[in-house]
């Protein structure tokens, strides 16, 4: 498998500026990432992820997410799973008032104190499914999680809050029967089989499609076209005179 970045957590704050709730989702989130789970979490730009980022589409394909919305339209939820796929979990704020409670927040730049109450409740359940997620196996290729668990990540590397179009994940813009695709984790795959001494061959190419489809959801019809492609990407990559047929 190629070495790709340490597994963190993806958190896709709801964007609606015109409700309290809205000021909740960020300011949870940002608790989360700055104080309480900096080294397990990254955050998903959700204007850049609908606009098509290619990063923040990546990371939600590649990574476990938690979707934190306002309200009961859930628009991160749908939005990550419109364009990349279905959260492994997610939080509604107005569910977390009604729960516990809690006065509706007041504020849409200075929360009152139940909105605080709120932001704190709010960012103690997102620290606990992210401590959840990754302490259970996910599936890349399917999406889900595996039955058997690992233990939770450790390191001791620098605290450092990390954006998801940043996060490191590498993809690959090609050409697939004409439409342009974006590929995920394509460059550490080839830098595999080069290492590895595998040049072009009908093998390798079989070989190099079977890790591709770990990391994207591939349409079997569109198996001709994908594998033209990594011919003609790995030959080039390679430096290879003529691509593999």
């Amino acid at each position: 498998m190629p070495e790709l970045p340490q597994k963190k957590v993806g958190i896709v704050a709801c964007s609606g500026e015109e409700i309290a709730e809205g000021t909740v989702t960020r300011l949870a989130a940002l608790k989360v990432l700055e104080e309480l789970r900096p080294q397990d979490t990254v955050t998903i730009c959700l204007p850049l992820f609908l606009a098509g980022g290619e990063g923040e589409s990546a990371f939600a394909r590649f990574y476990p997410t938690i979707a934190i919305d306002g309200c009961d339209l859930r628009c991160a939820a749908r939005a990550t799973e419109a364009f990349s796929g279905k959260p492994a979990a997610g939080i509604v704020v107005t569910d977390i008032i009604a729960e516990k409670g809690f006065d509706p927040p007041q504020g849409l730049r200075r929360l009152n104190e139940a909105g605080q109450q709120a932001v704190q409740e709010t960012a103690d359940r997102t620290a606990a499914l992210v401590d959840e997620l990754l302490d259970k196996k996910w599936s890349r290729r399917n999406g889900t999680f595996n039955e058997e668990t690992t233990s939770p990540v450790t390191t001791t590397s620098p605290v450092v809050q990390a954006c998801a179009c940043g996060s490191g994940i590498p993809v690959q813009t090609v050409e697939i029967a004409g439409r342009p695709a974006t590929i995920i984790a394509l460059p550490a795959i080839f830098e595999q089989f080069r290492g590895a001494g595998k040049g072009p061959s009908a093998e390798t190419i079989a070989a190099i499609l079977d890790e591709v489809k770990i990391y994207n959801s591939l349409n079997t019809e569109d198996e001709k076209a994908y594998r033209d492609m990594l011919s003609r990407e790995y030959s080039t990559f390679w430096g290879a005179e003529e691509q593999v047929v």
